[in-house]
């Protein structure tokens, strides 16, 4: 048992990540050492063998029910796991779990047929999706849609274009979330489609490449005609939207603050270990009091992080998924890791900065952690309302 105050918040899954950790090591990791380098973005078929292999032993999508093929955990226990798979420092290990080209919780309202076709697969890990919600002039406020749906006598009309959009090029299907036409008698708002990305009008646009991680595409949509079958939820789905994001929302948030987490224990431990052996002047480095000043602030940052993350997640598990308690746990979690992961290169010096280090790798990768999901603006605008500041 761990000595550090996270662990009286992790005992009760310990058998199941120690399971997890010991498929990561037997099966993954020798798979991420035969890629080139460090960072580099793994080929599809490994990614998806990954997935397959790991929904087959449970772990993939292994919060949703034992009927819809996963096992039933309660979310602390996914959170653990992806806290587990970012401290691993396998580049593969995050693909053992359902991430953004997973099953959706948007899903999980959606029509008895829709359940059937598009979220079984997704939760045993047989296909792939992509979301649709971000577009170019509304970035944080995700829900300026200019992307318009309109009633066209039994079937909907979608135009518009999406941006920032990941798994386009390999999704077999789109959850696309668009304005109604409020002119059309329904009941207006935002409504979310699922579209296969062989529907006619729906391309792939420009592609975007980043710092680090997966390519970003945009969806373009001119005048796509889909059946009223294609709405999340049916009928009761037409407007319907924005409710049923916010426990995904909330969700994927304490899924970045648990990956955050992860990595920034993975980091930290780079950084002492390097501490420890390398030597200037005549003594270990991690003898100087300037080096020890970045490794145990991370130490501390990083502890206090986890229990917040930790302490959220089981309070969804209780019934309590406040929007404001996700925004807490990822802003903190996510200015963390890039702190912590800045300290630890500064630690190696030039040994971290060269291409291929994981360090180097991590410290491009993990800047994204404060915009995906929403940045870390937005989830202080979130906590402000909380507060009752705005």
């Amino acid at each position: 048992m761990s000595s550090a105050p996270s662990a009286v918040l992790e005992d009760g899954h310990r058998e199941l990540v120690d399971a997890f950790e010991s498929f990561i090591r037997r099966e993954v990791v020798p798979l991420a050492a035969e890629l080139p380098e460090a960072g580099d973005l793994p080929p599809d078929d490994l990614r998806t063998y990954v997935r397959k292999r790991s929904a087959a032993l449970g772990f993939y999508a292994g919060d949703y029910a034992e009927e819809l093929g996963g096992s039933g955990m309660p979310f602390s226990a996914v959170v653990l796991l992806h806290h587990a798979a970012g401290r691993s420092g396998c580049v593969l290990a995050p693909y053992a779990l359902a991430g953004s080209d997973g099953p959706s919780p948007l899903l999980r309202n959606g029509t008895p047929e829709q359940v059937e076709r598009y979220l079984l697969p997704l939760v045993r890990g047989e296909a792939v999706r992509c979301l649709a919600l971000t577009e170019p002039h509304a970035g944080s406020d995700a829900f300026r849609l200019t992307t318009t749906a309109r009633r066209d006598g039994d079937s909907w009309v979608i135009s518009g274009r999406k941006t920032f959009v990941s798994n386009a090029d390999r999704a077999d299907f789109a959850l696309v979330v668009t304005a109604t036409d409020q002119g059309a008698g329904t009941t207006g708002g935002a409504t979310a489609f699922v579209l296969p990305m062989d529907q006619p009008g729906l391309r792939i646009g420009q592609r975007y490449e980043g710092m680090s991680g997966e390519p970003l595409f945009e969806l373009l949509l001119d005048q796509v005609r889909v059946s009223t079958d294609a709405v999340i939820g049916g009928e009761d789905g037409v407007g319907a939207a924005m409710a049923l994001a916010v426990d995904s929302l909330s969700r994927g948030r304490l899924i970045v603050a648990a990956m955050c987490n992860g990595i920034a224990e993975h980091a930290l431990r780079l950084g002492v270990e390097y501490a420890r052996e390398r030597e200037a002047f005549g003594n270990r480095i991690g003898t100087y009091q300037h080096v020890q000043e970045l490794l145990v602030s991370s130490r501390a940052e990083l502890e206090a992080s986890k229990l917040l993350t930790l302490a959220c997640a089981r309070l969804v598990d209780d019934g309590t998924e406040a929007p404001e308690n996700a925004a807490l746990a990822k802003l903190t979690a996510s200015e963390t890791a890039v702190r912590v992961v800045d300290r630890a290169l500064q630690v190696h010096g030039a040994t971290g900065w060269v291409r291929g280090h994981p360090l180097e790798f991590l410290y491009r990768y993990v800047r994204m952690m404060t915009i995906i999901e929403g940045t870390s603006e937005v989830q202080k605008v979130i906590i402000a309302r909380a507060m009752g500041l705005c």
